[in-house]
């Protein structure tokens, strides 16, 4: 029981600390501190992916690896089944400083034993001025009569594009392998989309909330619609996640107030970058606005309503949108930026989100989709109301698994209590004189 007692209080500690820096103002704290890392996932597998197909580690559904990846090509194995999709995700990670351009870039291909692409392949994502995380997907789509439908060996290959006069250092890789489950036999996928929503969306103008980003997807900050805030740093990147249920759509809008100016002139081309995410780490849709130091806005336009057809339109933005799940927000400020303000006073960032469509019935899938890791339940809205990461929502559901054993052997100890003393109180009435 003390042992039970100790895992309680330690787990409220925990989450006592967690919520701490949700409250968190945007006053500077004297000299700059280095830019937070990137947070990589904590049960990421080391692993070493090879020049070609010869010797080419495997990557297994439903698990993380990380590796480090220079410019060239990395190979890595896959043993599908014929009844699932499969995404495998790429993040780089630019250390601190790093040099990057528009030439930059990382690309993820799923490809047959033949060296042949699979359709919808390969994922992309680019560099801007700023050495930020970017992740790429490579795709096996479940799709009548194409290619790559088959049970067997594919390849995953993942390149990092680099001018040839770049450095040629490895950077961190973070890969991640989702497996969808296919539709019951007899379901139908829906339509497909002929193209995305173009309509303004009308975003909240309530009070904001404090809600500090993550470092990453694996560290995301849980958000709802609504109006939160948090504040940004030259060439820092802030990640959050929105829970969107079939039939839901998001819309996002990031807003830079005025950061203390070192110069009395002064702009960033790129100076506020709001992109967003897939539940597999997809890109949808990016968007880039100058700032000057003193106000800057970027608003993402809506995106179609969560629906399985939506994987078989040609708009990308449209293609992203084919599952429920978390749906990712980053927020970068242009490291530019640090050359006309004041590194160390962080400057105020408001997000403000439209989650729109009220949550249709789910897909007739084969198997758990939330098994899987996709789709909604009832704990992610908790993540999403409390403000809650990954890991702290798996740290608050260990804690209320621990209060409930307390709470059952509580119960227990006191149903005991309660037939010795009855059962003393019969004999004594039974006793003579």
């Amino acid at each position: 029981m003390v042992r039970v007692w100790r895992a309680v209080a330690t787990g409220a500690v925990a989450l006592a600390v967690a919520a701490g820096p949700a409250g968190a103002g945007h006053a500077a704290t004297g000299a700059p501190q280095p830019v937070p890392a990137y947070r990589g996932a904590a049960d990421a597998k080391r692993i070493e992916g090879k020049p070609s197909t010869a010797g080419a580690p495997l990557l297994e559904a439903g698990s993380v690896y990380r590796d480090d990846l220079a410019p060239g090509e990395r190979v890595y194995r896959l043993v599908l089944d014929e009844k699932s999709t499969v995404y495998v995700s790429a993040v780089v990670q630019p250390p601190a400083g790093a040099e990057v351009s528009y030439a930059d870039g990382l690309e993820v291909e799923i490809m047959t034993t033949e060296g042949r692409p699979c359709p919808g392949n390969p994922g992309r994502a680019g560099f801007g001025d700023d050495p930020v995380p970017v992740s790429a997907v490579g795709v096996r789509l479940l799709r009548e009569d194409a290619e790559c439908q088959r049970a067997g060996v594919y390849y995953a290959k993942v390149t990092r594009e680099a001018p040839k006069d770049a450095g040629r250092a490895a950077w961190p890789l973070e890969l991640r392998v989702q497996r969808e489950p296919g539709l019951a036999a007899g379901s139908a996928p829906g339509p497909v989309p002929s193209a995305a929503p173009s309509a303004s969306p009308t975003l909240p103008g309530t009070e904001p909330a404090a809600r500090p980003g993550g470092t990453g997807f694996n560290d995301a900050r849980a958000l709802g619609g609504g109006v939160w805030s948090d504040d940004l740093r030259p060439g820092q990147t802030r990640f959050y996640r929105v829970p969107l249920d079939w039939g839901q759509q998001l819309a996002v809008g990031a807003e830079l107030s005025a950061a203390v100016l070192t110069k009395q002139y002064g702009s960033a081309p790129d100076g506020l970058t709001v992109s967003l995410y897939s539940p597999y780490r997809g890109l949808i849709g990016s968007k880039g606005v100058s700032y000057d130091g003193k106000q800057a806005g970027a608003t993402l336009p809506p995106t179609a309503p969560v629906a399985y057809g939506n994987r078989f339109s040609n708009a990308r933005e449209v293609r992203a949108t084919g599952v429920a799940g978390w749906y990712y927000i980053a927020v970068t400020m242009g490291r530019k930026v640090g050359e006309f303000t004041q590194d160390a006073s962080p400057v105020p960032l408001t997000l403000r989100l439209e989650v729109g469509g009220a949550a249709a019935e789910a897909p007739a899938y084969g198997e758990s989709l939330t098994a899987a890791g996709f789709g909604v339940g009832a704990g992610d809205r908790t993540a999403a109301r409390e403000g809650l990461t990954a890991p702290e929502a798996a740290e608050a559901a260990r804690t209320r698994s621990v209060m409930q054993v307390v709470a059952g052997a509580g119960f227990g100890t006191g149903t005991v209590l309660l037939l010795v003393l009855g059962g003393w109180m019969l004999l004594a009435r039974r006793r003579p004189g």
